[in-house]
């Protein structure tokens, strides 16, 4: 009987995020028949997108026991600077004016750099420094942020080419674009924290740091790229988001970082380091889209939605804290 109890407290343990999810769906499916429809559900998927990449990467910081506040920003720089170098001759506020159209790769591999650098920024200083993540992270916040509204003299940037947009509003098989890119991205880094060396010593430094050390593992080099990586990213989300909108603005994706870091709190990723997974952050990211759609269908205000999300956090945190507590 005990054996039961201990296997059902495990079950739960593990996949409890699951179950509030479909408990959720079937609860607004029930108050709201308008949820439960396709186009709802794939409206979801791809609201969840966004933030869902970001919360991957920063499923693999929390993992290595840090933190990044930064992406939000990133994602913002990388946005418009993106969206400069993609923009449609037909605009009448071209940022380059002598410039063609660019193929959309340019403004891709743009978006992918400028984050990619911002993220190896990030790791080189907490890596190489001893600046903790929190410190160093919320600098780089304000400094991307910056040279976001320097960059675009504090106006958006719009009316980019038929590309930009089909990678944010276009489908493949009746799948959304950003979607598809979540997937992928999904995919990806799940095999880089499952199947590869990476990925072990990931949650290698995450558990114990001193002891990854003396197994032989380069610290240093490894903060570096698990913020990096997260910087990559958030250029891919930066892609997502200015092809939805098509077209991007400095202050784009403000506070998009708690919602990273709320979506792989609540997927069961420890803030205490060494444990999470990508599945976790996936399904974390969809309660926060389902609850999202479904308090806006029920007519909730936004004010009110992101008390709720804040409690969601601070509650999905202390439950992480008595479970550690009751392991050790």
């Amino acid at each position: 009987m005990q054996k039961n109890k201990f296997s059902f407290q495990n079950i739960f343990e593990k996949y409890g995020i699951v179950f509030v999810l479909i408990l959720m769906i079937v609860l607004m499916s029930i108050a709201k028949p308008s949820f439960r429809t396709m186009n709802n559900f794939l409206n979801i998927l791809t609201q969840s997108s966004i933030y869902g990449i970001l919360a991957l990467g920063m499923t693999l910081v929390i993992i290595s026991k840090g933190i990044d506040l930064s992406v939000g920003s990133i994602l913002g720089l990388s946005a418009v600077i993106a969206a400069s170098l993609g923009q449609s001759m037909t605009a009448s506020n071209k940022y380059f004016p002598d410039m063609g159209e660019l193929p959309i790769i340019i403004p891709v591999i743009a978006a992918l750099l400028v984050g990619s650098l911002c993220g190896a920024i990030n790791g080189g200083l907490i890596a190489f420094t001893g600046i903790p993540a929190f410190i160093a992270t919320l600098g780089m916040t304000t400094i991307a942020r910056g040279f976001a509204y320097i960059y675009t003299d504090g106006k958006p940037i719009s009316t980019l080419t038929p590309a930009f947009k089909f990678i944010g509003q276009g489908k493949i098989l009746g799948i959304p674009m950003p979607a598809v890119i979540y997937l992928i991205m999904i995919i990806i880094t799940w095999v880089l924290l499952n199947n590869t060396r990476f990925g072990k010593r990931v949650y290698a430094v995450g558990g114990n740091i001193n002891a990854a050390e003396v197994s032989g593992v380069n610290v240093k080099k490894m903060l570096f790229l698990i913020y990096t990586y997260m910087g990559l990213l958030a250029g891919i989300s930066a892609i997502v988001s200015t092809g939805r909108m098509v077209s991007a603005q400095p202050g784009l994706a403000a506070g998009y970082e708690l919602t990273a870091i709320a979506s792989t709190t609540i997927g069961g990723t420890s803030h205490s380091g060494g444990i999470g997974t990508v599945w976790g952050a996936v399904v974390g990211a969809l309660v926060l889209a389902v609850m999202r759609n479904g308090m806006t269908i029920l007519g909730i205000h936004s004010y009110w939605q992101q008390i709720v999300e804040g409690l969601v956090i601070i509650i999905a945190v202390i439950l992480d804290m008595r479970k550690n507590a009751r392991k050790k």
